[in-house]
This record gives structure tokens, C-alpha cells and sequence, in this order.
């Protein structure tokens, strides 16, 4: 399944803010994502931005005028305006509020927004008390009935120096609201999800410990697909290479208790899925010092259970939290997933398959069984990317049968 951004058109309109300094990193964002992007730019905010840097990352034209200063073309701002899927307006100046607001189209980007069918957000930055005037107020309530979508400021240190509301968010944050808006899959809009990935290592001295070959991807791909249907994702990761994805809360741990510790302090989630490899032992004790080859011809390492994170988290769910594991059974696999699913007191059990074409760990593909209660469903092999929006759309069937 394609991302939500694969040949979406946006357009973006960057009005005379501070905060326009910002937008070349979405833009980034966005071709990375593989969405085409148009942007429309005014002239006070070419203060804070280039054009050209702009035109360069998008690879299109950037729209300043209303005709072309070299031969007097025509800028179509109709054109613009149903071309694009969704209009993203940011930094929205108090200024391009209250002519978006009043139908006063004297620049490109307001005429545009008067000719746009596809769907369009604003993102008001200004100052505090700019933000707490009541005009603004009234031009953001007559925009949202309208049917606009209004992307809250957020509070912090100001280009005053004051520090409250009024500053835009950041670029992670408005590729979210843009995704929301192309999504029609909003059921885990709201929805706070917490994911474990990769795996943990569990210290025998200073350099050496006990660990698996997890590299996370699956993980990693599940809290991607969640972002991008909506969700509000915490992402406890082992150690890993991987980039998490942008707009998740990422959280790294080292050991099993470690990991525990963290999912603690996140319990109020509406899904869990537990897709972490870790440690079943962990030695008793640490060596403080590098245990010295030299010291004995063999040494023994007493080792203790690890914590069942996934039994701890079974134990505390209520009836409308979702919790998922993970399986990898070398025999008897279906018997014993099935006998974890009840053991965990877990909704479902995705059991990987050991035998799968490049193996598990950090294999770009998987093949799985998604095992719950009264069926399981065998799932071809896919790339860890697509499996990540696969077990997202099971769960989401789940929770609908389960409300």
C-alpha cells in the first residue's frame, strides 16, 4: 500500500512570517514522501525565504506575482487552485488571515485560496498578543465553518522574545495535518498508540552483552503506517540504525527493564503493539570490569529471566484498550502463538514466520500469521513498509468488530 502522500498535490502558500524559514524543510518532507509540490510565495515573505531555494527542492516554479516579471505571462491562479489535493497555508499572517477571511484577493496566494476546490489548512503564527486579538478569533471561527482546516499555534518562545501562543508549529506536525486531510482512514485520528521495536541488549561488562539480530523495521514501519492514518504514536525503540519516522515521540532504551520502565509511564494508549525483540535472559549480575580472556580457560554466566513485557501489559489493558505481540516460533508455531495470545491476554499475536525468504531480522520483507482468538489468517510475504499499513488496517477491522 502506498504512502498517503504518493502523487498528492500540494500547494503551498507562504505568507510574510518569520516562521517561513521553515518551509523548505517541508518541502523536503513532502518530495521525500513523494507528493508534488507547488508553492506560492508574497512578497514580504520573500524576507525570510528564497524563492529560488524554494524553486530548487520542489523543482517547480515558485509563484510570487500575478504575472511573470521576464514576459508578462499570466500566473493562473484558477489553474493553481484546482490543481492542487490540498493548500496548505503557513506561516498565515494575522494580514493573510483577515483577507482570506474578508474575499480580499490582492496577491496570488489569496486569489489562489479563492479558487481552491481541494481541501485547505492555515496555520496562523504571529504574536502573543496579535494571537489574543479578538479579530483573529473571529476570522479563524468564520474560516473553520467555512469548512477550512485550522492548525493551532503552538506555545513557546516567540521572535519577541515573549514566550506563549502563536508560534507555528513545527514542519513534522503540519506534514501530519496534511496527510490527515488527503487520509480518509481517520480512525486513528486522536488514537495514542504505543509500539516497542527492536532489540535490547542486556549488559555482561562494560563491552560486551546479550542480544539478537533485531534491526527494528518492522516496528519502525507499524509506527509509520500509524502516523500516517492519524495517530498519536510513542515509539520505544532497543537499539537500532533506524530513523524513526517524523512525528513519532521516540523513546530509546537499552535493556529489557529499561523498556519496561517506559511503557509504564505510557499505559493510557488505545493500541499497544509489542513488536520488540527482547532478551528472554539477561546474566545476574554485571561485571563492572572487562571480563579478561586470560583470567580462566572457560567462564560461566549465570542468567536470569527478563521481564515479560508483554505479559505486563496484558495484565493491566481494560476493555477498550487493543493490544498486540509478536511471535517467532522455530516449531509448533501456530500452537504456541495461540497459546500466547492467551497466556498475554493479548487481542492479536503476529507470528513471523523463521523460515521466510532472507529470514526476519533485519530483512527488508517478512511473511506472517495474524493470529486472534477465532481465525488465523495467513498474509503473503511483503516488504516490512506495506505490512506496516497491512497489521494497521487488521487492527482497525478488529476494533470495529470488537466495538
Amino acid at each position: 500500500m502506498a504512502t498517503p502522500l504518493i502523487n498528492k498535490k500540494i500547494l503551498l502558500g507562504i505568507s510574510g512570517g518569520i516562521a517561513a524559514y521553515k518551509m523548505p524543510l517541508l518541502v523536503r518532507l513532502l518530495k521525500k514522501e513523494g507528493a508534488e509540490v507547488r508553492i506560492i510565495i508574497t512578497k514580504d515573505a520573500t524576507n525570510f525565504v528564497s524563492p529560488k531555494a524554494l524553486s530548487v527542492l520542489c523543482g517547480n516554479e515558485v509563484y510570487t506575482n500575478f504575472v511573470k516579471d521576464s514576459d508578462g505571462t499570466w500566473n493562473n491562479h484558477v489553474e493553481l487552485g484546482l490543481w492542487a489535493d490540498v493548500m496548505l497555508i503557513a506561516p498565515c499572517t494575522a494580514n493573510t488571515l483577515a483577507k482570506m477571511a474578508n474575499a480580499q484577493a490582492d496577491n496570488l496566494l489569496l486569489a489562489t485560496y479563492m479558487s481552491c476546490r481541494g481541501k485547505v489548512l492555515f496555520a496562523p503564527a504571529m504574536d502573543l498578543d496579535m494571537f489574543e486579538h479578538p479579530a483573529i478569533s473571529r476570522n479563524i471561527t468564520f474560516l473553520q465553518a467555512k469548512g477550512d482546516k485550522y492548525i493551532e499555534p503552538e506555545v513557546g518562545e516567540l521572535a519577541s522574545g515573549l514566550v506563549g501562543k502563536g508560534r507555528m508549529p513545527e514542519v513534522e506536525n503540519l506534514l501530519k495535518h496534511i496527510k490527515l486531510a488527503l487520509n480518509s482512514k481517520l480512525v486513528f485520528a486522536g488514537k495514542k498508540v504505543l509500539i516497542t521495536a527492536g532489540p535490547t541488549h542486556e549488559k555482561i561488562d562494560p563491552v560486551r552483552f546479550i542480544g539478537n539480530y533485531s534491526s527494528g523495521k518492522m516496528g519502525y514501519s507499524i509506527a509509520e503506517a500509524f502516523i500516517n492514518y492519524g495517530a498519536e504514536v510513542v515509539l520505544i525503540s532497543g537499539p537500532s540504525q533506524l530513523k524513526a519516522p517524523n512525528g513519532v515521540v521516540l523513546i530509546n532504551v537499552t535493556s529489557a527493564d529499561e523498556m519496561l520502565a517506559a511503557c509504564k509511564l505510557h499505559l493510557n494508549y488505545d493500541v499497544a503493539i509489542m513488536s520488540a525483540a527482547v532478551a528472554d535472559f539477561k546474566p545476574e549480575t554485571i561485571s563492572t570490569q572487562k571480563i579478561k580472556k586470560e583470567l580462566s580457560e572457560n567462564i560461566q554466566i549465570n542468567l536470569v529471566r527478563n521481564p515479560d513485557i508483554l505479559f505486563e501489559i496484558g495484565k493491566t489493558k481494560n476493555e477498550k484498550q487493543f493490544v498486540v505481540g509478536f511471535a517467532l516460533e522455530t516449531e509448533n508455531e501456530l500452537a504456541n502463538a495461540q497459546s500466547k495470545l492467551q497466556r498475554k491476554n493479548a487481542d492479536l499475536i503476529i507470528l513471523n514466520n523463521a523460515n521466510a525468504a532472507g529470514g526476519v531480522f533485519g530483512a527488508d520483507e517478512n511473511k506472517i500469521s495474524i493470529v486472534s482468538k477465532n481465525n488465523v489468517e495467513e498474509v503473503n510475504q511483503m516488504s516490512k513498509k506495506d505490512l506496516g499499513y497491512y497489521i494497521c488496517d487488521i487492527i482497525n477491522k478488529h476494533i470495529e468488530n470488537k466495538n
